[in-house]
């Protein structure tokens, strides 16, 4: 799969791919932890291979987003956060659009936190 997604790509390419802060944690299923931190070690793999082609991988890692979570869950979840609130969708449109523009061309392998603080504990 990754010769045939190569093939397609051509030179200044950009990948951009989604992560989350629990990637890095431990006090969270060990399934999803590892799902979040393979697609780290992707990110950067892929990035180290496809350098010198002009492609550029980086990963975005939001802490929660506010999309119709119950009340009780947003409250428990916001409370640990330091902004102290969950994201909003409007919250990751620019560090994903910051990844995959010219403002970032000199990135790659890298992973981004937007999670209002979360990952600083």
């Amino acid at each position: 799969q990754t010769a045939s997604i190569y093939s397609l790509m051509a030179p200044d390419h950009r990948i951009y791919e989604g992560s989350h802060y629990l990637g890095c944690a431990i006090n969270t299923p060990a399934v999803y932890t590892a799902s979040k931190a393979g697609v780290i070690g992707l990110t950067k793999h892929l990035a180290t291979l496809w350098a010198e082609q002009g492609i550029r991988v980086n990963a975005l890692c939001p802490g929660g987003v506010s999309s119709g979570q119950n009340n009780e869950f947003n409250k428990k979840y916001s409370a640990r956060i330091p902004m102290g609130r969950m994201a909003e969708k409007i919250d990751i449109i620019g560090p994903m659009l910051f990844l995959v523009s010219d403002a970032s061309r000199y990135m790659t392998g890298q992973v981004l936190y937007s999670d209002g603080g979360l990952s600083a504990w």
